[in-house]
């Protein structure tokens, strides 16, 4: 039988096959959600917050097991039980994590390195170059010596993206790469997630709320609703267009259409004993 290395490289990086999941047995964050995610492409995952989005991530990380279905990673199953095979994917894969999760003991250059220093054998001579390197990508080599404590909040995300391209992923999972950033700095997140995915060619999963700048960098967006159903899916210009009332509230930002905005509750009377 051939290896996943020998196999011929289909469209599609990331399947999500009829998976449910949940946390526990009384809340179920996805329900039977089928997705394909393209190789080589930029995907946006849109939608409010408790739908799924970051619950999906953790699968594809191998993080979490579904309790029905199947993630397949590049033709192969991923089966978090296999610490050997999950050592395998994860290094091809590269995580942005919301706020950037920095070592805050380290210094910019120290986790940048970090894990071509946990992940590989190399001299540290060639660690240097590569960590450089990956800092100049993100326009931050001048900083390699600062703490994480002097650099701002958009620094900080850049130097997040550089340890998370370190190993040249072949997948690049960016959660909330937008959040607590200004307009400036956030333009400037979005061209480099665009500008990554074109130059090295991986694939990108972004998850956000910042429709605008998804919609300008994706090739690809998913508009995911509690549950984990999946309300629309095309291109940029299909969900923009879309006629749908859920898709076109989300995305146009309405306050007044399907999606409500108080969570399901009892008639307000009923919690201060007051007869109806």
């Amino acid at each position: 039988m051939p290896s996943p290395h020998q196999r011929l490289a289909s469209d599609t990086f990331i399947e999500i096959d009829h998976v449910s999941f949940g946390y526990d047995s009384t809340r179920v964050i996805l329900n039977d959600v089928s997705l394909k995610f393209p190789r080589g492409k930029v995907t946006a995952l849109l939608g409010g917050s408790g739908c799924g989005k970051t619950t999906l991530l953790r699968l594809i990380g191998g993080v979490h097991r579904p309790d029905k279905g199947r993630v397949v990673f590049d033709g192969e199953v991923i089966n978090n039980r296999d610490r050997a095979q999950l050592y395998r994917l994860r290094r091809r894969l590269g995580m942005l994590f919301q706020f950037g999760a920095l070592f805050t003991d380290l210094n910019v250059f120290d986790n940048v390195a970090f894990p071509l220093r946990e992940h590989t054998s190399l001299p540290e001579a060639m660690i240097r170059d590569i960590v450089l390197m990956k800092l100049n990508a993100v326009g931050l080599r001048g900083a390699a010596a600062l703490r994480i404590s002097e650099v701002s909040g958009g620094m900080a995300r850049r130097v997040a993206l550089a340890r998370a391209i370190a190993l040249d992923p072949e997948l690049i999972m960016y959660d909330e790469p937008f959040a607590g950033l200004d307009l400036i700095s956030m333009g400037v997140a979005a061209k480099l997630i665009r500008t990554l995915n074109d130059v090295t060619g991986s694939t990108s999963l972004v998850i956000s709320h910042d429709v605008p700048e998804c919609m300008a960098i994706s090739d690809h967006v998913v508009l995911m609703a509690t549950g984990g159903r999946i309300v629309a899916q095309g291109t940029p210009k299909e969900l923009m267009d879309s006629r749908d009332p859920e898709t076109r509230q989300f995305v146009r930002g309405e306050p007044d259409g399907p999606v409500k905005f108080h969570y399901p509750a009892p008639e307000i009377a009923a919690d201060f004993g007051v007869a109806p």
